[in-house]
């Protein structure tokens, strides 16, 4: 049974970083295609960042040039490295593995305040 474990988030100054990690098991295979996922209080879930089987990665408007998504296939994470971080990025992240589409982690909360 595929599991996915999220950890990294924390609090954060507006302009800090955070590095957010996912761990997947129950997989006997190298890791697929990934992504990342944030849902803020009183919001829906959004995709913030996708990384293909072949690397290509793609991200929300929002957190273009910021953030940046890495999958180490022999550790089986994913990384979401969050730079120059905004009070709009507080939610709580969560990876996905659209190969196991009904699978969610516990997720990790990210605050950004000043």
């Amino acid at each position: 049974q595929v599991q996915l474990v999220e950890s990294g988030g924390g609090f954060s100054r507006p302009g800090g970083s955070l590095t957010l990690s996912c761990a997947v098991s129950g997989f006997g295979s190298s890791i697929l295609n990934m992504a990342w996922y944030r849902q803020a209080p009183g919001k829906e879930r959004e995709l913030v960042a996708t990384i293909s089987i072949g690397g290509s990665t793609n991200y929300a408007e929002s957190v273009k040039g910021r953030f940046t998504i890495s999958r180490d296939k022999s550790k089986k994470t994913v990384d979401l490295q969050m730079n120059r971080l905004k009070p709009e990025d507080t939610a709580v992240y969560y990876c996905y593995a659209p190969w196991a589409p009904n699978v969610w982690g516990q997720g990790t909360q990210v605050t950004v305040s000043s």
